[in-house]
């Protein structure tokens, strides 16, 4: 509660609640967005819609696909509200462009996927957040908390979902400091109070091989681990005739691969671009968007289709569905499974 009021306060917002109870039985509150570690995501998600509320998840959408199923199956009940789930790299104009055009058949038909999502903020034993541990972030870390961007990503663009897996797991730190006075995600841990040495039971780096529904294949690593990149996640889709690539760090930029003419730089550009991906840029040509518009984009897309009316049995929607993110949890499980028995998984329908 305290929390919560000195939040309020520091952003001006009027009401502010200390608990979910408040908040669901507030019928002025239409839609909850659940931000909370991941262990709490099924049940807060759960109590939302059975409160009759739209849920606006963070992923992963819970601990393992048997809550993400029964989440999925109670969202059903209710066709009246909407679940939306936040993998906000999707939402970036240039990653719809790229999905548009593939769907148009520019790049023929894809043939290979790849790329990477790496970051270095836990490189060091004495770097610790509650993700390094199973009891609050579930089986897996680095493939459910960053790799599962990746793969949003890749499925979305190609239109096609991962079937198969192959992986290998990496923890370079078997035993975390965990300093006694807590930091936030990011920042630079504060040892003046002393800290207590914690276990870790999840994955500082991960390789994945994977195999599309459509025939397409695909590889990808990501790491918390790799010194000098703080949020790298790139995606490359070559098809049968030419390639796209885009790379988060140049968020306007998307590179097209030619074999018999000079290679392409497509920029962001709403007079240019598909109508989808026109919907969702904010500024002109030449004034960069970034991660905080990708990130307002998911929230605005969620919010105008219930506004219109839409619903999930009617219509398509740009921002991620409880079935998708209920699918990633699927392939997480498979890959953590692949990991484990050194071998190919196939995810289970």
């Amino acid at each position: 509660e305290p929390l919560a009021r000195a939040a309020a306060e520091k952003y001006g917002i009027p009401c502010w609640y200390g608990d979910i109870d408040a908040i669901l039985g507030d019928p002025e509150i239409r839609a909850v967005h659940n931000c909370t570690p991941n262990h709490m995501h099924a049940e807060v998600n759960e109590r939302v819609i059975s409160a009759g509320k739209h849920i606006f998840s963070e992923k992963p959408l819970s601990m393992s696909s048997g809550e993400s199923d029964r989440m999925v199956k109670l969202l059903g009940e209710r066709p009246e509200l909407v679940g939306g789930v936040n993998f906000c790299y999707r939402m970036y104009p240039l990653m719809l462009e790229m999905r548009d055009r593939i769907a148009a058949g520019e790049i023929g038909k894809p043939r290979l996927v790849h790329g990477s999502y790496l970051q270095d903020w836990l490189l060091y034993d004495t770097d610790y957040n509650w993700r390094c541990e199973r009891k609050t972030a579930g089986p897996s870390r680095c493939v459910a908390d960053i790799g599962s961007h990746w793969m949003d990503l890749a499925q979305n663009a190609i239109g096609s979902r991962i079937v198969e897996v192959s992986a290998d797991f990496s923890t370079a730190h078997a035993i975390r400091k965990k300093p006694i006075k807590a930091s936030g995600t990011f920042s630079k841990m504060d040892m003046s109070a002393g800290y207590e040495e914690v276990p870790i039971d999840t994955e500082d780096y991960a390789a994945v091989l994977v195999r599309f529904e459509n025939g397409a294949r695909g590889f990808y690593g990501c790491s918390q681990i790799s010194a000098g990149r703080k949020c790298f996640i790139d995606i490359e889709v070559d098809g049968s005739v030419a390639s796209f690539h885009w790379n988060h760090e140049v968020p306007d930029r998307m590179w097209k691969g030619n074999r018999d003419a000079q290679n392409e730089h497509v920029m962001r550009n709403p007079l240019l671009t598909s109508p989808c991906a026109r919907e969702y840029t904010g500024l002109g040509a030449g004034h960069t968007e970034g991660w905080n518009d990708a990130f307002k984009n998911g929230m605005e897309s969620f919010y105008r289709f219930i506004a219109a009316g839409k619903r999930h049995r009617d219509c398509k929607c740009d921002f991620a569905t409880f079935q998708e993110a209920h699918w990633i949890m699927k392939v997480t499980e498979a890959i953590i499974k692949s990991s484990e028995e050194r071998r190919w998984v196939k995810v289970e329908d």
